[in-house]
């Protein structure tokens, strides 16, 4: 079978950094036999030298015709954008080289490179993200593109963008994720040497006042809490883990993860069950009462917000050839495919009463 290919636009001003990660992540995602799994090509708006925003140019061996023969299309940033950046429209030559993009071509930016895809009107009335620092003009100069500032990436499923530079490859792993699973995902990143997910958005790196030093982190609590995903777990727990009233450890929470105690949780139970989805043949029952959801219907409603399928559609997909998904206790619950309410089922407000975050009970 032909490789998926990863054709990656190199233009002016290009940040070698960002260049280089989709050539790292997916270059190094292997099948079981240790086969690759993507090619990576690289092109440009014209075959030859391509100035960066270092000392140094790349020669780039391929012109925009390239394009027209990959699967993926990755546009990472530039500092050298001209009208894209400041008027938000293509030069001519750009223009000429989107062109050859196939329709169907999933479409990847990273960083400022989500402005060339905006301006080619991909990202119209879509999801998007860039680097924090530029989410404002971004929005202004395209406001028919639905901008949150706050995740490190977005996926609309053929159009993914990401925020600045390490985002990058977050973005990246989590595609080489969702085409091959996480056993394949956590094995580049374990080569890479980089977390195969992180926690929170960009909101933990957005310039804010230096917190003041009494105020300790809540990572200890994080590390008790994995330790008991299968168990109710209560906000009051939590804090006193950390020594910290509700109303602080809530706050500080937010400051350093970008999301609540509640939704750090419940990503992390999804991410459980993913594994033992992928890995294990357990009923939809245990696997929620493992992961901490209670019920098969939890399960679902949480799995099916956070990654679009049911939990038996995901098994299916990344389970080996020939595994038997066709027993599980429980299985799917019907009629509550709808996704989840923003916040729903995780720890309430310090106001609130202490109840478990996401087991349905």
């Amino acid at each position: 079978m032909a490789l998926h290919r990863v054709v990656v636009l190199a233009l002016t001003g290009l940040l070698p950094f960002e260049l280089g990660i989709p050539h790292r992540i997916f270059g190094r995602a292997k099948g079981p036999a240790g086969e690759p799994l993507y090619e990576i090509l690289t092109c440009a708006l014209a075959a030859g030298p391509v100035r960066t925003d270092a000392d140094f140019a790349v020669q780039v061996e391929h012109g925009p015709e390239l394009l027209a023969t990959a699967d993926t299309v990755v546009v990472p940033a530039s500092y050298e954008l001209g009208p894209v950046y400041e008027e938000g429209r293509l030069s001519g030559e750009l223009a000429a080289a989107l062109a050859h993009i196939r329709p169907g071509t999933r479409l990847v930016s990273i960083c400022t490179g989500g402005y060339v895809l905006a301006a080619a009107g991909f990202l119209d009335g879509r999801p998007a993200t860039t680097h924090w620092f530029h989410a404002e003009h971004f929005q202004r100069l395209f406001p028919s593109v639905r901008v949150d500032a706050d995740v490190l990436y977005t996926d609309d499923g053929d159009v993914l963008t990401s925020a600045g530079v390490a985002a990058g490859i977050d973005l990246c792993l989590h595609i080489v994720r969702r085409d091959h699973g996480a056993a394949v995902a956590n094995d580049v990143a374990r080569r890479t040497v980089v977390p195969p997910h992180r926690d929170g958005g960009q909101a933990q790196f957005v310039e804010r006042p230096v917190p003041q030093p009494q105020l300790a982190s809540t990572a200890a609590a994080r590390a008790w809490v994995l330790d008991r995903l299968h168990e109710p777990v209560r906000l009051v727990d939590l804090a006193r883990q950390e020594a910290m009233s509700v109303r602080t450890f809530t706050r500080r929470f937010r400051e350093e993860a970008g999301i609540s105690p509640g939704e750090w949780i419940v990503g992390q139970r999804v991410e459980r069950a993913r594994r033992l989805l992928e890995r294990t043949d357990l009923p939809m029952e245990q696997v929620a009462r493992e992961t901490g959801f209670g019920t098969a219907q939890s399960l679902r409603k949480h799995v099916q917000a956070a990654l679009g399928v049911s939990p038996t559609a995901y098994r299916r997909t990344f389970r080996a050839a020939g595994a038997d998904t066709g027993a599980e206790a429980g299985g799917d619950v019907g009629g509550d495919s709808g996704r989840e309410a923003r916040g729903s089922g995780n720890l309430p407000s310090p106001d609130g009463p202490s109840v478990d975050a996401g087991s349905g009970h």
